[in-house]
């Protein structure tokens, strides 16, 4: 198995990220325009953390350290489908609590009711449903609050 090296983005990793997101679930669905996800990607509030697989980048992660009820906030999650299957977002999930571990209580995350395998994901990864919004996005569809205690 390749090593996964994790490092904040770079400004030309900040563009791949932006494309990759507005090119996957559940961003295709909640119709989530790349100029949208540029602007996430390039906001200074947030931290963005790339992983990497022989210095190419294969995942993203931001998070927003000011976050929910006073922890942090996974805002976003991808990986690129050709190294998907790899652990890659198990290591940036991984990676996020390490970061947070001794200064936050948790760390939350939403994820669309229709984006069942996410779900299964983040479950299996030690996250709980605490919550929802519904047709918080789009109507019909809702957003499930998800917290890990770190």
């Amino acid at each position: 198995m390749d090593e996964i090296i994790i490092k904040p983005g770079t400004y030309p990793e900040r563009q791949w990220a932006a494309r990759l997101l507005s090119e996957s679930e559940p961003w295709l669905t909640l119709k989530i325009s790349c100029e949208q996800c540029l602007k996430v990607c390039h906001d200074p509030e947030f931290q963005m953390y790339i992983a990497h697989i022989n210095h190419n980048p294969c995942g993203v992660i931001i998070i927003d350290p000011r976050g929910m009820a006073g922890s942090p906030y996974i805002k976003s999650v991808a990986v690129d489908p050709e190294y998907r299957n790899r652990k890659i977002g198990a290591a940036l999930l991984s990676y996020a609590e390490n970061e947070y571990r001794g200064r936050a209580r948790s760390i939350f995350l939403c994820v669309s009711s229709f984006n069942i395998q996410a779900q299964k994901f983040y479950i299996s990864h030690g996250f709980i449903h605490i919550g929802e919004l519904k047709d918080y996005i789009i109507p019909g569809e809702s957003e499930l609050i998800m917290q890990k205690k770190i």
